[in-house]
C-alpha cells in the first residue's frame, strides 16, 4: 500500500511516500529557514506563500524519488494540525484535490501524532505498547502515554513557552542567529553547563508533568543585563551550556518520573529538540540508571517531515478510519 502524505504544519514543505507504513520510498523537504533568518523566528505570512510556491514541485519530486505514479498511489495523508492555520490549508488543499482527482482516501493526520510515530519508522529497535512519548520542538512540549495506535492521554504539556521556542529566543537574544536549538547545542559543548545555576522550573509534584520554560528565559535575560558576558565572569559558551542543562534537566526528569509512576519502561523522544545531544545523552545515561528503555527517531525523522505522517495515517486507514471532504485545517488542534 503506497501513501503519499504532505506536511505544511510551519516552515518546512514536505511530501513524501511511504510503503505499508513503514517502508520510506520518498522522503522530501523543502525549508525555508533563509526566508525566516532576518526575522529572528518564523513569519507566518512568508511560511504560506512559500508552501504555495513549492507545493507542486516537491509533490513531484517525492514521486519521481519513489519511482511512482500517482495512479500507483492508494491513499492521501496530510497534517491538518496543530500549526500556522495559513501553512495548514496549503497541505490540505493540495491533499483533498489530489485524492479527489484519483478518487482515493482522504485521511487527515495530527501532527504530534506525527512525530510520535516517526519511532515506528526506525529499523534499529522495536517499539511497543504502552510508552510514554516526551514531544518537545518549536512549538510543542507534550508528555503523552500512548497505549496503541490512536490511543493516546496528554499527562503534562508546556504552560507557556515551548522549550523550542526558548532556544529560539535566547539566540535571537544573543544576536546568534536562527534557529536557535542546533546554535545553542553546539556552543554549549565547549561550556560548562554547571557555571550557572539557573531555576528548573516547576518540578514540585503539585505541578504535576507540565512544564514552564518562561521563567528560565527570563532568568538568563536578567543574568546577561546584570553581568554582560563582556564582565569576564563567565564565557557565552559557559551562558549557554548552563540555560542549556536547565531545560535538558526538567525534561529528562518529568519524563523519568512520568514513566516510573505509570510503570511504563521505554520512553520515545519526539520533535526537534529530541535532535539535542544533551537531551539524547542525559536521557539515555538517566534511562540506563533506572532500567527505561529510550528510543529515538533518526534526526530527519524528528524535525517536520512527510514520513512521519504517512505512517500516522497508515494506521488509521488500517482502522477503517479517514477524512471527508470537509477536512479543515485546526491551528490549535489537540491529541
Amino acid at each position: 500500500m503506497n501513501i503519499l502524505s504532505i506536511e505544511t504544519s510551519c516552515d518546512e514543505t514536505s511530501a513524501a511516500v511511504v510503503e505499508n507504513g513503514t517502508d520510506i520510498l520518498s522522503n522530501v523537504i523543502a525549508t525555508q529557514i533563509e526566508f525566516h533568518q532576518k526575522y529572528g523566528g518564523i513569519v507566518p505570512e512568508i511560511a504560506s506563500r512559500k508552501h504555495i510556491e513549492v507545493i507542486s514541485p516537491i509533490i513531484q519530486q517525492a514521486l519521481d524519488k519513489a519511482n511512482i505514479q500517482f495512479s500507483d498511489l492508494d491513499a492521501i495523508a496530510v497534517t491538518y494540525g496543530p500549526g500556522l492555520v495559513g501553512a495548514l490549508l496549503v497541505g490540505v488543499c493540495a491533499a483533498k484535490a489530489i485524492a479527489y482527482s484519483l478518487k482515493i482516501p482522504l485521511i487527515g493526520v495530527n501532527h504530534l501524532e506525527g512525530h510520535i510515530c516517526a519511532n515506528f519508522l526506525s529499523r534499529r529497535v522495536e517499539v511497543r505498547f504502552p510508552f510514554i512519548c516526551l514531544i518537545v520542538s518549536g512549538g510543542h512540549t507534550s508528555l503523552v502515554l500512548v497505549k496503541g495506535h490512536g490511543e493516546y492521554q496528554t499527562i503534562g504539556r508546556t504552560r507557556d513557552d515551548a522549550a523550542g521556542e526558548v532556544f529560539d529566543k535566547i539566540s535571537r537574544f544573543l544576536g546568534l542567529g536562527y534557529p536557535g536549538g542546533p546554535i545553542i547545542d553546539e556552543m554549549s559543548r565547549k561550556g560548562n553547563p554547571s557555571a550557572i545555576d539557573f531555576p528548573r522550573a516547576m518540578m514540585d509534584k503539585e505541578y504535576g508533568y507540565d512544564f514552564s520554560f518562561s521563567g528560565i528565559k527570563t532568568a538568563v535575560v536578567n543574568h546577561v543585563k546584570k553581568w554582560p558576558v563582556s564582565s569576564c565572569r563567565y564565557s557565552i559558551e559557559d551562558l549557554l551550556s548552563s540555560f542549556q542543562e536547565a531545560v535538558v534537566d526538567v525534561l529528562v526528569e518529568k519524563s523519568i518520573c512520568a514513566a516510573k509512576e505509570h510503570n511504563i519502561r521505554t520512553i520515545a523522544l519526539a520533535g526537534g529538540v529530541s535532535c539535542n545531544s544533551r537531551l539524547r545523552t542525559k536521557m539515555l545515561e538517566r534511562g540506563s540508571a533506572e532500567e527505561i528503555k529510550i528510543i529515538f527517531p533518526a534526526p530527519i525523522l524528528c524535525t517536520d517531515n512527510a514520513a512521519m505522517i504517512a505512517c500516522a495515517g497508515y494506521f488509521w486507514f488500517k482502522k477503517g478510519i479517514t477524512s471527508s471532504w470537509d477536512l479543515k485545517a485546526v491551528a490549535n488542534l489537540e491529541i
